[in-house]
């Protein structure tokens, strides 16, 4: 039995009237008892017209006990003879009812002129069969999966116009009906779809929330014509964007019949909605993952080697880079669409990366496979080592999106140790360069370097090199070891680029300087965890608690030990 109550007999009974599947009839009826939808149509459809022959059956009722105390008085009174003949009440009542059903059965064969087909044939067994063979195609590793469903616009247009023709019945009878309380298709093609397509995947749980997305998207060809007036009566909320192939988005639609009043509506759309000779049709059915997120660090051994594709006026200057080699082994293993690539800082092409490695993080955009286990990254960290050279990586895990936000955080108060090899034109020995290794926290007011103009805003930026070391090689060579604040130019400062970085070490030495070498040593940082072996080290509170318990342990052992 459909949960419908008394007072939605006029209601169910103007829908059918209008043209309304039964599904959309239970959704105007504000039924949320998903067990209602997912019955076959054509038995819902019969067991709404049952509930209205009630109602006419009921007055059958009335009206048979009636007619015995009509015969009585007849009986006493004569009546005038009538030129036209009597129609018995039972029989108008049934004339009603048979009329009634007639409208019924009529609109089961037609589109709804609602839902415009989507809770009638694109709502059932067959189309789930198609979910989940493109699901199955695609080769997606999942437990869950979240359906979503992308409806014409206009679908909003005729719901709103039958809307305001239900409310006129329902202010009719003093009943009260909030738009809000009517469920949406979206809702009720989920609830009659989540079980079937449970059943074509063998069991998969279609859930409210998961990290894998199967969309289905309906189209119509007459959502235009549907939306055009809405454009005339609501400019505003109809703006042209790059993106979107029509303005009439649901989101805009939605907005502009917020706005519009009844009487308005009225004005410019047939209520209840005119008919539909065709319904929705269904577009390719859409898989998407949530994306997966993989940081570590890399150190960089060669000197030809970019961070990132090097492309100038359109032409490639260099044949790979370490975000290529890196990204290669990882997108082929998770099977990803694509990746975004971000790192802790940036080194130029002729600049190695020693230490710990620089950190890096990456997002994979719709990886078919996410899942994997600590042995399976180190073996892909390996393959990664052993695919070049010229870079190697450690420390490689899968991550939050929060941890890779974090990596970029306090960038400017991070602090960098370089390592330069220096030439001199003036000849010096190891007395004329000692000095340096005395300056501590030294400012510099660096204007933007030459070499980067072309990318970067012109501004004058203060760095501060907390302290320098120097080895002397010979005398017009000597390696110059720096601590600086993220972001000091270090090329800039050893030959002063023409002056716009004061005070540098031309100005220092009192003669023309120049880099040949440049390395970066990078250090651990807190936001890529330290892989050590199979294992995540373990945060600071966590080794407290377990040095506390090795003492424990450690004690009580001893105490044993003397006992014995």
């Amino acid at each position: 039995m459909l949960p419908l109550k008394e007072k939605d007999k006029p209601i169910v009974q103007k829908l059918l009237t209008a043209g309304c599947c039964a599904r959309c009839v239970l959704r105007f009826c504000c039924v949320s008892v998903q067990a209602a939808y997912r019955q076959a149509q054509h038995e819902t459809l019969k067991e709404l017209q049952t509930f209205i022959m009630e109602k006419e059956n009921n007055k059958v009722q009335d009206s048979a006990e009636i007619k015995p105390h009509n015969t009585e008085l007849s009986q006493t009174v004569e009546d005038p003879p009538c030129k036209k003949a009597k129609l018995d009440p039972t029989e108008a009542v049934q004339s009603e009812t048979d009329a009634a059903a007639m409208v019924t059965l009529k609109k089961e064969s037609s589109v709804c002129v609602v839902c415009l087909g989507i809770l009638q044939d694109l709502c059932g067994p067959d189309q789930a069969a198609k979910i989940a063979e493109t699901v199955k195609a695609q080769n997606y590793e999942f437990d869950t999966l979240v359906l979503s469903v992308s409806l014409p616009a206009q679908l909003c247009v005729r719901e709103h116009s039958c809307w305001v023709h239900v409310k006129k019945e329902v202010r009719q009878k003093g009943l009260v009906l909030d738009k809000d309380d009517v469920i949406q298709v979206k809702e009720a093609f989920k609830w009659v779809m989540q079980g079937l397509v449970t059943r074509q995947l063998e069991g998969v749980a279609v859930v409210s929330k998961s990290p894998f997305e199967v969309g289905v998207e309906f189209t119509h060809p007459n959502t235009e014509s549907d939306c055009h007036f809405l454009a005339k009566c609501c400019p505003d909320c109809f703006k042209p964007t790059k993106n979107k192939q029509s303005v009439f988005t649901r989101m805009a639609v939605v907005k502009a019949l917020e706005k519009i009043s009844d009487g308005k509506f009225l004005e410019h759309y047939p209520c209840p909605p005119s008919e539909q000779s065709g319904s929705c049709t269904p577009q390719d059915i859409q898989c998407l993952h949530v994306s997966v997120f993989i940081a570590g660090r890399y150190n960089k051994f060669c000197r030809s080697l970019p961070q990132t594709p090097w492309v100038i006026d359109g032409e490639r200057r260099m044949e790979s880079s370490v975000e290529e080699l890196i990204a290669a082994p990882i997108l082929s293993a998770f099977r990803a669409d694509g990746f975004n690539f971000s790192s802790s800082g940036r080194e130029d092409v002729d600049v190695r990366t020693l230490g710990n490695g620089r950190p890096f993080a990456m997002e994979l955009l719709n990886p078919h496979r996410s899942r994997f286990s600590k042995v399976e990254m180190k073996q892909l960290q390996e393959t990664i080592n052993k695919s070049s050279e010229k870079i190697r990586v450690r420390d490689l895990q899968i991550v939050t999106r929060e941890a890779m936000s974090r990596m970029k955080e306090g960038e400017e108060e991070k602090t960098k140790s370089y390592t330069a090899l220096v030439w001199t034109q003036k000849s010096i020995e190891n007395e004329d360069i000692s000095f340096i290794n005395d300056i501590k926290d030294l400012t510099l007011d660096q204007k933007t370097p030459l070499r980067v103009l072309h990318r970067r805003a012109l501004a004058i930026r203060q760095r501060v090199i907390h302290s320098m070391n120097v080895r002397f090689v010979d005398s017009h060579h000597f390696y110059l070891g720096l601590k600086t604040q993220a972001g000091t130019y270090i090329k800039e400062f050893v030959h002063g680029d023409f002056g716009r970085t004061k005070p540098n070490l031309c100005q220092l030495l009192k003669t023309d300087t120049d880099i040949l070498e440049l390395d970066v040593e990078v250090r651990i940082v807190a936001h890529v965890k330290e892989v050590k072996g199979d294992l995540l080290c373990f945060p600071e509170q966590v080794r407290i608690c377990l040095w506390a318990i090795q003492n424990i342990l450690l004690y009580f052992m001893h105490k044993i030990i003397l006992r014995q």
